[in-house]
């Protein structure tokens, strides 16, 4: 396989991140609700996990809350050039993208951070499944608009 669909798929995936990001900040100044710890959280879960010390209390402190989002972006653009690599070679529906996308993404975040013990969807109420599911439809749509307009040929009929 060539990797001008990963690429062209992981720059959709940046793309998209950013979307989610700024759909959250959003929320955020809308609802005046305070941002999530739980990239942060699960930043120090992994740690934990893989034994990576990220040294003194505040130094870690500090490491997690970078760490957190860039996880996000990671998770974001490696979902982006998987997506690349699948519709390099076939026409991928706008809704059917979008679903692929922004649920992938969705599962895959929400499932990582379940089994690592962060969060627990069985117990989230509306609010927060919409608060989750929002943002992850604007991924999904930017990300699969940003494909299409990258890869124009992947969208024909």
């Amino acid at each position: 396989m060539r990797a001008a669909p990963l690429v062209d798929g992981a720059i959709a995936g940046a793309v998209g991140s950013a979307v989610l990001n700024l759909v959250s900040y959003l929320d955020m100044a809308t609802r005046a609700r305070p941002a999530s710890t739980t990239p942060e959280t699960t930043a120090g879960r992994l740690a934990d996990v893989t034994h990576l010390d990220l040294g003194p209390a505040e130094e870690a402190a500090n490491r997690r809350a970078g760490l957190g989002p860039a996880l996000g972006y990671v998770t974001g653009i490696a979902a982006g050039a998987v997506f690349g690599a699948f519709a390099a070679r076939r026409r991928v529906p706008l809704p059917l993208a979008v679903v692929l996308l922004g649920g992938g993404v969705m599962a895959t975040s929400d499932g990582s951070m379940t089994v690592l013990g962060v969060t627990d969807p069985r117990t989230w109420r509306r609010v927060d499944w919409i608060s989750d599911l929002v943002p992850h439809l604007a991924y999904g749509l930017t990300a699969a608009a940003t494909w299409r307009r990258l890869r124009p040929s992947s969208s024909r009929g």
